[in-house]
């Protein structure tokens, strides 16, 4: 976690960084978590558009080579114009694990109601790509580099209880074996309006969960029938 300090210039440095539409500016700003072993870029406006690589370069290039994949998720236009670093966070064990885990100064940024209910828009476009996804691929997916891997169930199965755990840091507790759309519908709440008893910011919410739902998304597509129809 960044000290004090690196939070304060951090935000001060991304003074008016939600209000980018608004001026028409299409740069796509990027966050780096950069563990021991493994990095990712992380677009801060568009939830789920989420890279991983071994070091800064190859997550940069590997976020921008998912571009257009990103762009087949959401609805309307998707991200334009060029990339932009704005900001650094030293990443942890679960970094190096496979997962974003860093909350960062630009999550210290109040989002108003207008881009809270973006996130939330953006979060269902990439809940009904993986809906999509799950129903075009084969039960038995075609097996990792190293031979392993989950089948399709197994990994739906995944998804929905790590939503469950991501309700609960959003302060919306869900019981166990309550309905998949019931349980977005939390977490949707938990986005809307923050609880004081939520572990996590919003906008670092949304961007988790989304990145967890494409990358599993396009994970049953690299290793099933390929792109979703």
């Amino acid at each position: 976690m960044p000290s004090n300090d690196v939070r304060s210039q951090g935000c001060r440095a991304l003074e008016g960084l939600w209000d980018f539409f608004d001026r028409g500016d299409y740069v796509n700003r990027v966050a780096l978590e950069v563990g021991k072993t493994s990095t990712f870029a992380i677009a801060l406006e568009w939830p789920g558009w989420c890279r991983r690589g071994k070091h800064p370069d190859e997550a940069l290039e590997a976020l921008d080579g998912a571009r257009e994949r990103y762009q087949r998720v959401v609805r309307g236009t998707g991200p334009q114009g060029a990339i932009r670093v704005v900001g650094t966070v030293e990443g942890d064990t679960t970094t190096d694990f496979g997962a974003p885990s860093i909350i960062g100064p630009w999550d210290d940024v109040a989002l108003s109601k207008t881009q809270r209910r973006r996130f939330v828009e953006l979060l269902d476009d990439c809940w009904d790509y993986f809906d999509r996804a799950t129903n075009f691929a084969p039960n038995l997916l075609r097996k990792g580099p190293r031979g392993g891997g989950r089948d399709r169930q197994a990994m739906v199965d995944h998804v929905r209880e790590a939503e469950r755990a991501y309700a609960r840091r959003l302060g919306q507790p869900v019981a166990p074996r309550t309905p998949w759309e019931e349980q977005r519908v939390s977490v949707r709440a938990g986005l809307w309006t923050p609880s004081p008893e939520a572990k996590w910011p919003i906008s670092y919410a949304a961007r988790r969960i989304a990145w967890h739902v494409l990358d599993h998304a396009w994970e049953m597509e690299d290793r099933g029938n390929g792109p979703t129809p």
